[in-house]
């Protein structure tokens, strides 16, 4: 899939107002694009699972809702940090995007997935941190 830099940051911009528009929609929770409203993220993607259980963990949804939190949370580490968003299409079997800030790679779609699919005490919150102390200090 070959798009240009201003197609991907559209795309993470569109993703990152979808997962604003459905968590409204679904959950009646504003997400601000405030850094403390990462902390809703968390609570958000456990919604899902406690409203639509195994629906959710269908790897459509799957991709859907990690994708369009991890754009949210990158989104606003871009406007209140910096950062670039990155394709990384070496594996075609499994593409993935990541936010790139002073050397570092930050997989915020990913953390979605461990948090939804893995282990519901990974914070993205708690990531989302660390990846602005690592940037700040």
């Amino acid at each position: 899939m070959d798009m240009t830099q201003e197609e991907l940051d559209q795309l993470m911009i569109d993703s990152a107002q979808n997962a604003v528009d459905t968590t409204k929609q679904e959950f009646n929770v504003k997400l601000d694009n405030s850094p403390e409203s990462i902390v809703q993220v968390d609570s958000v993607l456990l919604a899902w699972l406690d409203r639509y259980k195994d629906q959710v963990l269908e790897d459509q949804a799957v991709f859907t809702l990690c994708n369009i939190y991890g754009a949210y949370v990158g989104e606003v580490f871009r406007q209140h940090v910096g950062g670039q968003w990155r394709y990384d299409g070496s594996n075609p079997d499994a593409p993935y995007v990541v936010l790139e800030y002073a050397g570092h790679s930050y997989p915020f779609a990913g953390i979605c997935y461990q948090r939804l699919v893995n282990d519901n005490q990974i914070s993205v919150r708690n990531y989302f941190e660390q990846a602005i102390a690592n940037n700040t200090q």
